[in-house]
């Protein structure tokens, strides 16, 4: 059998095996790796590599070494999940760069970490000032968490009073031109309300580069064509006009009338309806 067949077999049974690896090990992005689980993949890496090109030999003994390298380090992040110690000698452990608002100088050189290098990962999160911080933390994936002081924290609907609407997570229903029937189902619609949807903006599923529901009912599109344009989902604003426009309607009713019984009656159905109203702004208003 010539060489370079020996080399394209090696090295397909090796894709193999690394991918499988790798599902192994789980869906971690590589910034949040440790530098143990780091060097691991270097490792299992340049193995796979020189076993591929035949530079070592026989092709078992490079699988037996990489079976080590990924047996031992795997039974190590199983032990991690469920023992503290284990998963600090691991995967390392927090350190507090900022407490209190007080760098913490000897945290700092302990990390080799110098007054510029926290500035500037305080300047990736959008901090500025070290008077800002009231606490940051160095992660064991190296990046640095930051809480900033209470009064400079940026507002949130609940400190201003406000109350918003309940938000989940919108099911993406067609996706390349396909309908996704599964998240469909999800959402609790059906084929033909989506191909009911779609009539009303005017396209074709087969025109859909993307379409998405949201928990409100809404759909939002986007084409293959980008140089069409899509109406905005109107289902939320055309409620609450609908809504408002009642009301009026019980007011205007209640003037006109010269009967007591129906003018009390269309009053208190307004007053109804505007609290109805009040109530319904913060969900129905984008």
């Amino acid at each position: 059998m010539p060489e370079w067949v020996n080399v394209v077999i090696r090295s397909t049974s090796l894709i193999v095996v690394i991918f499988i690896i790798a599902k192994l090990f789980g869906k971690r992005h590589l910034s949040q790796l440790s530098v143990f689980e780091y060097l691991i993949g270097l490792v299992i890496s340049v193995i796979a590599a020189t076993v591929s090109i035949g530079l070592i030999t026989p092709f078992w003994h490079g699988i037996i070494g990489l079976g080590i390298w990924f047996i031992i380090p795997f039974l190590l992040v199983l032990l991690a999940i469920k023992s503290k110690p284990v998963r600090d000698l691991v995967r390392g452990k927090g350190t507090v760069f900022i407490k209190d608002g007080k760098v913490m100088e000897d945290n700092l050189k302990k990390e080799k970490y110098s007054s510029d290098d926290l500035l500037q990962q305080l300047r990736n999160k959008n901090v500025f000032q070290v008077a800002d911080v009231e606490f940051a933390v160095l992660e064991a994936d190296g990046d640095i968490s930051v809480l900033p002081k209470k009064e400079k924290q940026p507002l949130t609907p609940k400190d201003l009073g406000i109350t918003v609407a309940p938000i989940k997570e919108p099911q993406t229903v067609v996706m390349d031109g396909e309908i996704l029937y599964e998240p469909l189902a999800t959402g609790g619609f059906s084929v033909k309300w989506l191909e009911t949807e779609f009539e009303k903006l005017g396209v074709s599923v087969e025109n859909v580069y993307l379409a998405q529901v949201d928990s409100f009912g809404q759909l939002t599109v986007d084409l293959f064509d980008d140089k069409l344009q899509v109406p905005a989902p109107q289902e939320k604003p055309l409620l609450l006009a609908t809504t408002k426009k009642m009301q009026a309607d019980m007011e205007i009713f209640a003037l006109s009338t010269q009967n007591k019984q129906a003018k009390q009656m269309y009053t208190k159905n307004s007053q109804k309806l505007q609290k109805a109203i009040d109530r319904l702004t913060p969900f129905l208003s984008d």
